[in-house]
């Protein structure tokens, strides 16, 4: 855990919007309320505050997250919209409703925010306090409620501070968030399918789609491809094959370096990239995923990856090294 940091409170208005967008930006860590609970907002497209919120959580794995935006328009910029998608952002955005579609090929949310996945978890809420921190930043923003990972999702300010206080660098008080359960999600990949029930019923969602909603998906049983938030934890898992604790470097392996000091035949690799020379955990949280998939790429026999302390962020980087290296 990073030290301690003073997290200051400001009552909602056009100013606590501005100083939102100011620390966002600056790679922090702000809440604010939506219409269904308090989220804890960062920089959708910075890979390191994206580690950091992961921190302050004390999340246990690198779920996805949904990445909030201010309109359709910027919901389109980061993912395709098939004719279902579109009939649900027409008649329920703003609102509690979550959709899970593919990322564009341009998507500019960090790999990390998405864990490695193809697909991106987008909503457009309701709460004017919300919206107009969205205004006043101008990129997405990944908001996951506001509290410590396991406990009661924040409906107001004080529940966030009793949370996060020193964890986190601002929290903006608007009062109570006025529906209280997270939003519902909907997964438009092919048939459109209820992944998790909240703020909008189902009811709500099949008048607008007219038609009923594909069963709802249920969690693979091998923990292997989880598509959104409230499901068991997704993770990038590459074709090449991941070879764990790695002490010395085989011929035609790649490298998943950590730390200053390489192994025996580092040189020899087919292509090496280093999630923290500094060994900076979040740093290395925020590599994970797109030096996977960037070495994944490199035509080798086998990814060799060194040992990541346990502790901290290392915790969960460790449980997506071990999920990518699972038999399949």
């Amino acid at each position: 855990m990073t030290a301690p940091l003073t997290t200051r409170i400001l009552p909602a208005g056009a100013a606590a919007a501005a100083e939102a967008a100011r620390v966002l930006g600056a790679g922090g860590l702000a809440a604010f309320p939506t219409e269904t609970v308090y989220g804890l907002g960062a920089d959708a497209t910075d890979g390191r505050a994206v580690a950091r919120l992961y921190e302050a959580k004390g999340r246990p794995a690198f779920n996805p997250l949904i990445a909030h935006v201010s309109d359709v328009a910027a919901a389109q910029d980061l993912a395709h919209f098939n004719a279902d998608a579109e009939r649900l952002a027409a008649a329920l955005w703003p609102g509690p409703l979550t959709l899970v579609l593919p990322k564009t090929a341009g998507c500019p949310v960090a790999e990390l925010a998405t864990a490695g996945l193809d697909s991106i978890a987008v909503r457009v809420p309701r709460h004017a306090v919300a919206r107009a921190i969205l205004a006043a930043f101008g990129k997405p923003i990944v908001a996951p409620s506001a509290n410590r990972s396991g406990h009661v999702s924040p409906t107001t300010a004080a529940h966030v501070a009793a949370d996060l206080s020193g964890r986190i660098d601002l929290i903006i008080d608007g009062g109570a968030a006025p529906v209280g359960i997270e939003s519902t999600i909907v997964a438009c990949l092919d048939e459109p399918a209820l992944l998790r029930p909240g703020g909008v019923p189902r009811a709500a969602i099949e008048h607008a789609l007219g038609k009923m909603l594909a069963a709802t998906h249920a969690p693979p049983a091998d923990d292997a491809a989880p598509l959104a938030p409230g499901m068991l934890a997704s993770h990038y898992a590459p074709r090449t094959r991941i070879r764990l604790d790695a002490g010395d470097i085989e011929p035609g392996e790649a490298l998943l370096a950590f730390g200053a000091a390489l192994p025996d035949g580092a040189t020899r690799s087919k292509k090496t990239l280093n999630l923290s020379a500094g060994g900076d955990l979040i740093e290395a949280a925020a590599n994970l995923f797109s030096h996977l998939r960037a070495l994944d790429g490199a035509g080798a026999r086998a990814i060799a990856v060194m040992p990541v302390p346990h502790e901290g962020l290392g915790e969960a980087i460790n449980d997506r090294l071990a999920r990518a290296a699972a038999d399949r």
